[in-house]
Order: C-alpha cells, then structure tokens, then sequence
C-alpha cells in the first residue's frame, strides 16, 4: 500500500538527518562536551557485575561526579564501555537494561570486562539508537504487506480505507470518579469493535479516564490489555495509576523515575520476588565459581589442565542453560497473570514480550508519538484506543524535510479527521479558570470545553486578575537574532520586574513554604538566558527561586503551575514571529497556567497572525488587557 511506502521513505528521511545530527555532535567534540549534551557519563565507577541471561555480563555503573548534570540516557538505548587509556577500537558496546538517580546497569556483549576496565578512568557514551529505527521500519514493511492482503480490518481503518464498527451500546458499569463526558468516553471505548479516539484537552482527566476504562474493558471480557505511550514518564504515571487501582500490571522495561512503588512493577522486580528466584541464584553463583577457577589456568598448560578447564566451562554453560530455562518460566508466569502490561511504544517490541497479541492496545500520548512508532503495538491488536490531545504539540522531527512531507502528522491527528464517529471529547476541565480556558476553548475545541465549579472562579486571592495580556507595543523591545534563537533583553527585563511585583503582593498572602507554583515560559530558548540572568539578578525574588521554573513552552507539555508568564519574545518592524505561527504551541503556554496567565508581548508584531489579533481582542473583552507603559 502506497500508504506505508510513503511513511517508510520519510522515516528513512528522518533517521538519516537524525544520524548526521548525531554524528556532528559526537565527531566534533571533547568528552566534556558530550557529556554537557547528555550523551556521556565520564568518569564512572563500576560497583558490581553479574553474569545474566545468554551468558552476558551486566555492569551496574555510578557517576561520582557531575551528577546534576542532564542526560539522555534511558533503558534499552545501545551504549559502550570506554577507557581513556585503551584505543577507541576497543569499547565494549552494550545495551541499558536500568537507569535510575545516578547508577546505569548496562548488559555487555561479552562475559567478561576487558583487562583496560582496571587501568584509567572509565566512561559510558551513547550509540546512535538504530534499534528503535528497526523497530519501527519492521512494523511498517509488516503493516505494508498485511495491508496490501487486507488481511488486518483495523490497518485498514486507521489507514483511511473503511471506517470503523460500534456495538449497539453497553451497559457502562457505573464508575463514580467519572464526569458525564468521562462515562461517555468509556461507554465508547466498550462499544467499539476496532477504533476509539479519547481527545483530552488539557486539564480533563485522560489518564484518569484510561485507568476506569482499562478496568471497564477487564470486566467486559477478561483479557489481558496492552497499554503504551512514547515516553518511560507516561507509562510509569499510568502503570502507578492503573496499579492504585488493584489491577495487576507488569511493566516491561524499566521506570525512568527510582520509586519502590513502581520498582515493584517491573518484570525485572517481580521475577526477582519469585519462589523459584533464590535457587536460580544460587545456580548461577556456581556456574560463576565454575568460571572463575577455568580462567585461573594460565597458558601454559598440558592436555590434562586443558581438560579440567574444558569440563569447568562445559558445567558452567551447563548450569546457565538450567538458569535460562528456570528464568523463561518466571517470565511466562509473571506475565501470564498480569492483566495489564504497559511499555513504552518500541519496549511493547521488547524480546520478552514480542510475541504477545491482545485484544485491545491503548496508546496514550498519541499526539506527541511518531506514527511508526504506533505501528508496533498496533499490528498486536484487533481493536484500538488512541488517547491524547492533537492540538498540542506533535513530536519533534529532525528532518525538516520529513516533516513538511507529512511526518509530523500524527496517527491521531489523521484518525480524528478520517473517522470523526470514533472520537469523544472530555469537554470539563479540572485545571484552569474559566477565564484562562476561555480563548483555547473558543480556537481549539469548538467552545465545548468547561470549567468544574472547583476551578472556574479560583484565583490566588479574592480581587486577584486570572489572565493579563501586557502589550509592548510602542516600547521599543525590538527582538534580536542569536544563533537560530531570538531573544528580546528589554521585554525579558520588563517582565522579570512585574513578576518581582506579583510576588511581592502575593508575599502578604502567602509564606515562603506555601508561595504559588511559578512558570516562566518562553518559545525561544535563548530568551531563557536573559529571563534567568534578570531572575537572579532580582534580589527580592531570590526567597522565592524554589518556586520559580523558567523554560521554553515545549518542555512544560504536561505540566501545570499556579502562575504562568510567557515572554512572547517576538517585535519587529517586519511583523515575523517565527514558529509562534504554531499556534498549538500557543494553546499549550496558556493552558499551563491554574489560577494566574500573564503574557508579554508585541500586538503590533503579533497580530499580523489572526490568531494572536483575536487572543488581544479576548483579553480587552474581559478587561485583561494592559500597556507595558503603565509599569514603565
């Protein structure tokens, strides 16, 4: 199908652009400097080892140093064991089976560490992560030659070429933590013979949503659900979610946040909790010993040495197949009496789990996931359940080219076009006060979005403004290109001021202990420098910085604050703004915002774009609008 073939090349597209990325930043730089890019841990220090399954060698790794530093190290990315004192032809690469805090265990293709891991100092480096691009290119080709045999009804849905089937109606068990729209989407959902589309705007209880529909769906017929979403966070919130519930949950590769809680969840944890584990233990402690006293013989040995090393190998290897086999039936049992499994999108491929099919996939997140990558846990299903929000941000394409082919359309966004009969909307929101919902209701979700009595008139004190628009039209901030960044000093000045003076008002109101949540946001990642320089420099916010996180709009996706301020950043004789003309980005700033938005900006510059012209005519009909020269 011409569908598939379209979608392969443009993944080819993006994982080559995604290659030269890599390289350039590895091949160019000082190990300093990949490890300020996240992609090293340098120096490290080796704190146990143990052989596993088919005989590898697992290190568990710590950084002594350089902890705070930001990494993107996450389970099941390739990696290599390096030393600065042997040459780069001889890293030992491998895969990360854990990461948690400041400790990587990392499975090596080898059974034993090389003699250079004692001399030096030792790092760990990313690999290019080719194995998720396989992943995805091998769902694809399968998904291709199923649909050319129309042999998958719900391929040929999501693909656009039949529509889904709905049951006549169920009864839906009653579910009390549910609103009506909440209750109809889980009615849906148990209606649906192959595709339901759960569309959550911000703030409307989808994950809560998913859990009691997870738990309606085991009730109707029994069967073991796979739940999956682009990141380790989604999956380890909704794996804690659906297991406070008493579901029984497995969850396939490990949690990127360290809690006991969802330790307890992991395969890996729950193999380690089985009967039969102490045993396996104890065999693979000998087959160890075994090992250990075979590498005493030295070289030069007679046949009768060469033997007894010969046998000593042959018991270990021996002892390791019983391990293997003892280990492959803990696997089988703890994962045969999981009702739910959840993974991330490419961990649903994970060996331990490949094979398995379900009745029913929910894949939350489904507007920042990758299409292709939905396509690997979809062809293991007969029915669907795609949860998520396309008016927020799709995921990050590397390749422009890619992206403006088609890439950056999520399977979401396609679906809720092709088949609007499959989508129910959460239309009450638990967040936001009706005044900051307002304008994203209107722009993103045909007015139908409402406010709970709890929020609608919440505010930080009683004659407290929710929502400021503060115009710099006028003032002379002209932005300045850096790099490919902008940045605009003077409005990063002016807003660092008036937050100064909200936090001094909000100062007889609340202690330090109890301040408001406070989000700084900006689309433009150098502007972050001049709002963080002006943060600090502030002595009369230094009090309150626990309280205060500054970053660009992208990476609060999903989060939530008590006070939101957002540097538009943009003012220009020329009337450009850039990627504001993304107006998803926009919809995700104002909805970070609970009880107070603030944003500044240019409405000379920004209202060349009908959308920021209408958000300026909404602030002055609710009296939210400002000049900048009031506070000047």
């Amino acid at each position: 199908m011409d569908y598939f073939k379209n979608l392969l090349q443009l993944l080819r597209t993006e994982r080559d652009e995604d290659r030269a990325q890599y390289r350039r930043l590895t091949e160019s730089t000082t190990v300093a400097e990949r490890r300020a890019n996240g992609l090293t841990w340098y120096p490290i220090a080796i704190r146990g080892s143990e052989l596993g399954r088919g005989d590898y060698l697992t290190v568990e790794v710590e950084r002594p140093t350089h902890q705070d530093t930001a990494h993107q190290f996450r389970v099941g990315m390739p990696a290599v064991l390096f030393s600065n004192h042997a040459p780069q032809t001889d890293r030992v690469e491998g895969t990360i089976a854990y990461q948690g805090g400041n400790r990587l265990r990392i499975t090596l293709l080898t059974d034993e560490l090389p003699d250079w891991s004692r001399d030096g100092k030792l790092g760990v480096e990313l690999l290019f992560d080719d194995q998720s691009y396989e992943q995805m290119e091998g769902a694809l080709k399968q998904a291709d030659l199923l649909a050319d045999k129309h042999e998958s009804r719900i391929i040929d849905i999501l693909a656009g070429e039949k529509a889904p089937m709905f049951h006549p109606q169920p009864n839906v068990p009653h579910l009390p933590k549910l609103n009506s729209s909440q209750q109809r989407a889980v009615g849906t959902m148990l209606a649906a013979n192959e595709l339901v589309i759960v569309h959550g705007p911000p703030g409307t209880g989808k994950t809560t949503t998913i859990v009691q529909a997870v738990k309606a769906l085991r009730q109707q017929d029994h069967r073991q659900l796979l739940v999956v979403a682009p990141s380790n966070t989604a999956v380890d919130l909704l794996s804690e979610k659906l297991h406070a519930e008493g579901i029984r949950v497995v969850r396939v590769g490990n949690p990127a946040r360290v809690s006991e809680r969802l330790a307890a969840l992991t395969l890996d944890q729950q193999m380690a909790d089985h009967r039969l584990m102490r045993d396996i233990k104890k065999s693979r402690k000998q087959a160890n010993e075994f090992k250990s006293m075979a590498h005493k013989y030295k070289r030069q040995f007679g046949p009768s040495e060469r033997a007894q090393r010969k046998a000593l190998f042959d018991e270990a290897h021996r002892i390791m197949k019983d391990v293997a086999q003892s280990e492959q039936y803990i696997i089988d049992e703890v994962l045969g009496q999981a009702q739910v499994i959840t993974a991330t999108l490419v961990g649903s491929n994970n060996y331990l789990i490949r094979d398995r099919r379900y009745h029913t996939v929910v894949i939350d997140e489904a507007g920042q996931a990758l299409e292709p990558a939905c396509w690997i846990p979809i062809l293991k299903a007969e029915k669907v359940v795609l949860a998520g929000d396309h008016c927020q941000l799709p995921p990050t394409i590397k390749s422009a080219e890619a992206a403006r082919k088609g890439l950056s359309e999520t399977l979401l966004e396609k679906n809720v076009s092709r088949h609007p009969e499959a989508v129910s909307l959460l239309e009450e929101q638990y967040r936001m006060h009706e005044r900051i919902m307002g304008y994203s209701s209107q722009v993103f979700y045909g007015g139908q979005l409402r406010a709970h009595e709890s929020v609608a008139s919440h505010t930080l004190r009683p004659d407290d403004e929710p929502m400021l628009f503060i115009d710099t039209a006028g003032c002379g901030f002209e932005d300045q290109l850096e790099g490919t960044s902008s940045t605009n000093p003077d409005e990063a000045a002016f807003l660092i001021r008036h937050l100064s003076q909200t936090v001094a008002d909000l100062g007889n109101v609340y202690p330090v202990a109890d301040f408001p949540s406070i989000a700084v946001i900006s689309p433009y990642k150098q502007q972050l420098a001049q709002l963080n320089q002006h943060l600090l420099a502030t002595p009369e916010l230094q009090p309150y910085l626990s309280s205060i996180s500054v970053n660009t709009i992208d990476s609060f996706q999903g989060q939530e604050r008590d006070i939101v301020y957002i540097s538009l950043t943009r003012s220009n004789a020329a009337g450009e703004i850039g990627f504001l003309s993304d107006i998803r980005r926009m919809n995700v700033a104002m909805t970070r915002a609970r009880k107070k938005l603030v944003m500044v900006g240019d409405s000379a510059t920004l209202s060349t774009h009908s959308f920021y012209a209408d958000l300026v005519a909404y602030a002055q009909e609710h009296d939210a609008y400002r000049s900048a020269w009031e506070w000047l």
